[in-house]
């Protein structure tokens, strides 16, 4: 399975990091509040990810500029924008992350593999809001631990589940925010029925963002009506010719 590959990977890189000198403090900055960005709704909030290229695909966009992107997400309405900080797999790096903040207002979510407490303050030190924590990925015991780490830090979680096991593993370390992932991590296929499943399973109080799978204005309103309070959407954006169009489509504004 190709999470199996990622994951041994990652933890080789966490023993690098493990070996390397530490990141320097963090400067003192305004945080950007990731939760406050997705309530409101309806209509749904979006999302919107800076990502170079994606183990399924290959490279998405050949003229990859995050400064640009993550512009062009806030001027068309975005609520929050996610980085694929993965080098390895998805061509991604930390200084994506610290560009994008430079570049808009928006809180930014590092989207990665977040499998150590070392991670938390690399994601601090790089500018990160909030930070992907991948049920699937963690025992129910690490799990708990990287979200009360990750908040200690300042920083909130997305905790991404693909099915009932993943969900109950979410509710029970206590998550605020849950990501929805319709993308199977066996054969990569995509279907936003998998949120439509999961979502009446989650007690009220949470925040619910469905991932993966959203290209057209049809499937945010699907969402909406499944009752998700945001949507992230990556590939349908970067792919697009121009980015900030396709944000508005999704949005349904002109």
């Amino acid at each position: 399975m190709m999470l199996d590959e990622i994951l041994a990977h990652k933890r080789r890189e966490i023993e690098a990091l493990r070996a390397a000198p530490p990141p320097a403090p963090a400067r003192a900055r305004a945080r950007r509040d990731f939760a406050a960005a997705l309530r409101g709704g309806p209509p749904v909030r979006l999302i919107a990810e800076v990502k170079r290229a994606s183990p399924s695909r290959g490279l998405l966009r050949a003229d990859f500029d995050p400064a640009a992107l993550a512009r062009a997400y806030q001027e068309a309405g975005a609520a929050a924008i996610s980085v694929l900080t993965d080098e390895r797999f998805f061509q991604g790096h930390l200084d994506h992350l610290a560009v994008v903040r430079g570049a808009a207002s928006l809180p930014v979510l590092r989207k990665d593999f977040i499998l150590d407490e070392i991670q938390i303050p690399q994601s601090v030190a790089a500018g990160a809001d909030a930070i992907l924590l991948i049920a699937a990925a963690l025992l129910a015991e690490k799990l708990r631990a990287l979200r009360v780490r990750a908040a200690e830090a300042g920083l909130a979680s997305l905790v991404e589940v693909h099915d009932e096991v993943d969900l109950d593993r979410a509710l029970e370390s206590g998550a605020e925010i849950i990501g929805l992932n319709n993308r199977d991590l066996g054969d990569f296929s995509v279907s936003l029925a998998v949120t439509e499943r999961l979502r009446p399973r989650i007690p009220g109080g949470r925040l619910v963002v469905s991932e993966s799978g959203v290209h057209e204005r049809s499937d945010v309103l699907r969402l909406q009506e499944a009752g998700v309070d945001a949507i992230l959407a990556g590939e349908a954006l970067v792919r697009a010719p121009d980015p900030a169009v396709k944000v508005r489509e999704l949005l349904g504004r002109k």
